[in-house]
This record gives structure tokens, C-alpha cells and sequence, in this order.
């Protein structure tokens, strides 16, 4: 099903170019709340996910075709079902999903429905994750970001000298300022 009108949910790109324009794919409405303040609304288009995605490498093309927020997602990118992927909307299109366990999934759910349905789309490089990070690790002097524990403990015994030392534990892209991101 191609588009025929506004796409749900899509904070759309405005340039006429769209090979300068990039998608990104929020696991849910919050995470969006930094990209809205930053984004250079000409290139940048957001979509917000609700939910997980269906799993791809289990679902019939019949189950997948009546799926919503599939439909909406591709319809936004410029796909269908069953076609090689050309005159895509968007150039980039990067997943951006929390650093747990379910944004992990997501992410996984999203790369799957890709490489199933739209494999050349993958090859060709269109498609980006943002590595999102766990903690914030900082005191007056330096900040650090890091993706796992083993990080967080380098960056502690590195920082906890200074003064103003702090540790921040990111339970979502929603939290993340607009500056950061």
C-alpha cells in the first residue's frame, strides 16, 4: 500500500531533495522530544514507533500487510511489500531505540523486518543504528558517556577525583537533553 495522503505520526522532512534527508525511527513519543528541538526540519524526519514491531522472519507477507504501524513505517520511508526499494523518502534511515533490554529487541525487530523484506535497502547502506549510551559519567571538567559497565567503571576511577562528581543512569532516549543527543 503506497501512501496516498498524511502519514500517522511522521514528523516529516520538508526539502525537496530527499537525498539529503534522513529518517529516524523513535521507540515511542518521548524519545522524539529531543530530536523536535534540534532537528533541521528541511533534512531530519522522525517517526515514532508504538510498541514492538511485528517479527518479520515469522510473519506472512498477508500478516505483515495488514499490520499499521508496518504499513505507516514503510509508507513513510517510501517501500512496498514485494518491490526493490527506489525513490525512497529518505537517504538515512537510522533506528533509535533505548539501550535496554527492549529497546535492544526493537531494534533487532526493526533490523530483521529490513533484511526480510528490503535486504538491498541494508546493502546499499541506507540503514543506521544510533548507539544510544547507558550512563553519564562526569564531574566540573569532563563528561563521558558510556555503553556498558565496564565503561562506567573506567570512567568512575578516571573522574571521581574532580569535584561535582556524578553518575547518571539513562533509562530511556527521553532523557537524554537535546544538546547531548
Amino acid at each position: 500500500q503506497k501512501a496516498t495522503g498524511r502519514i500517522e505520526k511522521l514528523i516529516d522532512a520538508k526539502s525537496k531533495d530527499r537525498s539529503k534527508c534522513r529518517l529516524y525511527i523513535f521507540e515511542g513519543n518521548s524519545a522524539i522530544s529531543a530530536t523536535r528541538k534540534l532537528r533541521d526540519p528541511k533534512t531530519l524526519g522522525a517517526y515514532p514507533l508504538r510498541g514492538k514491531v511485528l517479527n518479520a522472519y515469522k510473519t506472512t507477507l498477508q500478516q505483515l500487510s495488514k499490520n499499521n504501524e508496518v504499513i505507516n513505517l514503510m509508507n513513510a520511508i517510501g517501500l512496498e511489500i514485494g518491490k526493490k526499494p527506489k525513490d525512497l523518502r529518505y537517504d538515512k534511515i537510522c533506528i533509535c531505540t533505548d539501550a535496554d533490554v527492549d529497546g535492544l529487541h526493537i531494534r533487532n525487530l526493526l533490523i530483521t523486518f529490513f533484511l526480510q523484506y528490503f535486504e538491498t535497502l541494508v546493502q546499499r547502506g541506507h540503514l543506521f543504528i544510533l548507539e544510544t549510551p547507558l550512563f553519564r559519567v562526569r564531574n566540573q571538567k569532563t563528561t563521558k558517556y558510556c555503553y556498558n559497565e565496564g565503561e562506567k567503571d573506567f570512567a568512575v576511577a578516571d573522574l571521581k577525583s574532580g569535584k561535582h562528581f556524578e553518575i547518571t543512569r539513562f533509562k530511556g532516549l527521553g532523557e537524554i537533553s537535546p544538546k547531548e543527543f
